[in-house]
């Protein structure tokens, strides 16, 4: 069975503390339920999740969907934000973990990232090496949220031209959020055989796309 690898790159730094983490926890927690009721996702998803604060840290690497357990993120009450190592720890992890097409065997479908942050790399040096060679590598959708009025969607930018914006950074918002994540996975899930690039379903109202 092929896999569809799915990376989850998640803000921890200190101006996540509090109820805007334990949103995003609410919010994976119903990306999880919504997920495991796609068969199709069941089949194929395999899912990994990195957080990023003054530390990058792989919470699971590539897990098959049904095996997933989510542990509590937490965050450090204070502290930058390391997107660039982040994203080089992406790379790292996709180039290890996902397995290529080569001649007669088909490897995984191209994996898909999803980054979240509510404020800007505190590493420049570090993000702007990383954008070209994320840039490079074949994901069949980079999606990046900026989370609430202090995320630099400038950035982003830099990095994909799928940006979509929250105006908050309450549950609502990162439930919302999160359920157009899995929605977007299961319709990756179906549809990356297709075409290079994933088409993703239009977003919710609490979505703001970035153009």
């Amino acid at each position: 069975m092929r896999r569809l690898p799915v990376y989850l790159l998640i803000d921890t730094s200190g101006s996540m503390f509090g109820e805007p983490i334990q949103s995003v926890n609410v919010g994976l927690q119903a990306m999880m339920a919504s997920l495991r009721q796609d068969p199709h996702a069941l089949e194929s998803v395999y899912l990994s999740i990195i957080t990023f604060d003054k530390e990058v840290n792989l919470i699971f690497g590539l897990t098959e969907l049904a095996q997933v357990q989510l542990p509590e993120i937490t965050t450090p009450q204070s502290g930058p934000t390391f997107l660039g190592m982040a994203l080089k720890m992406v790379r790292e992890r996709v180039l290890s973990e996902v397995i290529e097409s080569n001649g007669s065997d088909k490897g995984d479908w191209m994996p898909l990232l999803f980054i979240m942050t509510d404020g800007k790399p505190s590493d420049l040096l570090e993000f702007k090496e990383a954008v070209p060679l994320i840039r490079k590598m074949k994901f069949g959708s980079i999606v990046a949220c900026a989370a609430g009025p202090k995320a630099k969607e400038e950035f982003l930018t830099e990095l994909t031209d799928n940006v979509v914006s929250l105006d908050t950074t309450d549950a609502y918002a990162f439930q919302s959020f999160f359920k157009w994540v899995s929605e977007s996975v299961s319709i990756g899930n179906r549809s990356i055989g297709a075409a290079d690039d994933v088409a993703l379903p239009p977003p919710p109202p609490e979505i703001n796309l970035v153009i």
